[in-house]
């Protein structure tokens, strides 16, 4: 890491895990992804219009296709709808946790390589079926092996 910060393209990976879409009472799997040779990653979740309220759950896996799911606990910040600093760090349990209604607010699911089993270093997160709730989520991988600064950025993270 530079002096100035964290350059993602050069010194981490960012995965689009669920483009914008509107839950519309469908529960919805985000994509996974392979945290193997990261440290770290943080999950961001944007909220746009919300009718109700949906639960958002993490889950380790054996591979991309949700082998040997299972629901973990994981740490989380909220950014209300007009804030530009996050509130108290949170902690969910294997069951998630419920978003709020107002609209526009943002989650950070922070999660370390650490927490996840040997064997499952896949990721998936899952929203319930809200009845109307405007959602995306990417995940912003850091601390990456096989990661070659300044000349384009990884190489591999698979």
């Amino acid at each position: 890491m530079s002096a100035k910060g964290f350059t993602i393209p050069e010194e981490g990976r960012v995965v689009n895990l669920l483009t914008a879409i509107d839950v519309g009472g469908v529960a919805k799997t985000a994509d996974s992804f392979n945290m193997k040779n990261a440290a770290h990653a943080d999950i961001i979740i944007q909220s746009g219009v919300i009718g109700n309220t949906a639960t958002i759950t993490v889950y380790e896996n054996t591979d991309n296709a949700a082998g040997g799911e299972t629901a973990i606990g994981f740490d989380y910040y909220l950014y209300g709808a007009s804030d530009d600093t996050p509130g108290t760090r949170q902690t969910a349990t294997s069951s998630g946790f419920a978003t709020g209604t107002t609209s526009g607010s943002m989650y950070v699911i922070c999660l370390d390589a650490s927490q996840l089993s040997d064997g499952s270093p896949y990721v998936s997160v899952k929203t319930s079926a809200a009845a109307a709730h405007m959602i995306s989520m990417v995940a912003v991988l850091s601390g990456c092996r096989y990661v070659t600064p300044n000349d384009g950025g990884p190489t591999s993270l698979t």
